[in-house]
């Protein structure tokens, strides 16, 4: 995700790295060839396309229509997996303060020993940390194991290497972990199903961001975008030759700059959980999970939040 430092207005305006004009240049640089090829005809050969501006302008206001619907179910994408990530943030937030207040001695039952239930404690929150960091493995198909061995033992990573849904089965040994907790007497009944409950968020989370990333938008639809804003962009040139003149590659190159741009940008914000400079910054998200709930165990030696690189936080 790009975080931008303060900049002036113009520095804005004229920034190309983790702009459209990155996805778009070549584009762009094709219809102004064609737009400069299509003006010498005109000014040099006398040779005119006797077509007028109303197609351009009719087909115009339909593409910039279907341009902005596309751009805002891409959005809605984009900003619910934010949502997701944030409802992430939140639940572990709450699992490991259940964990912490409601996994214990219970009223009137034995006093569990202090080293296991500690241990016991740990394992769970430590599990949760893994749980974000398998679920951003899983949507950037990645099988990253490195941050995962420092929270796991080695039996379980292991295990993991098996599964083909590692955060299913992370949330299931939690489960597994609370169920032989409420065996031994240190969950009350009633509690136990309070901790159930957060790890259904957890699963409810991961169910909706494998949606988002396992649904895009239909290909038809989105093949139809790019075919028409191709087309009219590359004929544009045609039209409006006889009304600009020598200033038909300009006018061009302004108007395929719009269309393409919002195409390029429907097309990047689609999938908002890849490695694009545009898409959510899911690794800087897992590392302040991880830096907050293991400061609630008490531990010290913390990993530092992620800093932007070149204004790009991973």
């Amino acid at each position: 995700m790009i975080v931008p430092e303060r900049r002036s207005w113009w520095h804005l305006v004229f920034r190309y790295r983790g702009t459209e004009l990155e996805r778009t240049r070549f584009r762009l640089a094709a219809v102004a060839v064609v737009a400069v090829f299509v003006t010498i005809l005109e000014e040099r050969h006398d040779w005119h396309p006797n077509l007028t501006p109303l197609p351009f302008t009719l087909v115009g206001i339909a593409l910039g229509i279907f341009l902005g619907f596309r751009n805002n179910a891409s959005y809605d994408r984009w900003w619910e997996g934010r949502k997701l990530w944030g409802a992430l943030v939140n639940t572990s937030r709450t699992f490991t303060r259940q964990v912490l207040t409601l996994v214990g001695q219970q009223p009137g039952g034995e006093r569990p020993d202090e080293r296991e239930l500690a241990e016991l404690r740990r394992k769970l929150v430590y599990r949760t940390i893994a749980f974000a960091h398998a679920l951003r493995h899983s949507l950037r198909d990645e099988r990253d194991e490195a941050e995962l061995e420092k929270l796991l033992s080695p039996a379980e990573i292991v295990q993991l290497r098996a599964e083909a849904n590692r955060p299913f089965a992370l949330s299931q040994g939690s489960a597994e972990l609370l169920r032989e907790a409420w065996r031994r007497g240190w969950i009350h009944p009633q509690h136990l199903a309070v901790l159930e409950g957060s790890l259904k968020e957890l699963t409810d989370v991961q169910g909706g961001c494998e949606r988002i990333k396992s649904t895009p938008l239909p290909f038809s639809y989105t093949t139809l975008i790019h075919r028409i804003t191709a087309g009219y962009c590359y004929a544009l040139p045609f039209g409006v030759v006889d009304s600009v003149g020598i200033y038909t590659p300009f006018v061009v190159t302004i108007v395929a700059y719009a269309f393409f741009g919002l195409d390029a940008v429907g097309d990047e914000i689609e999938m908002p959980f890849g490695r694009d400079p545009n898409d959510l910054a899911l690794r800087s998200i897992c590392r302040n999970i991880e830096l907050q709930l293991r400061q609630r165990l008490g531990e010290k030696d913390l990993p530092p939040p992620l800093e932007p690189q070149d204004e790009i936080l991973d």
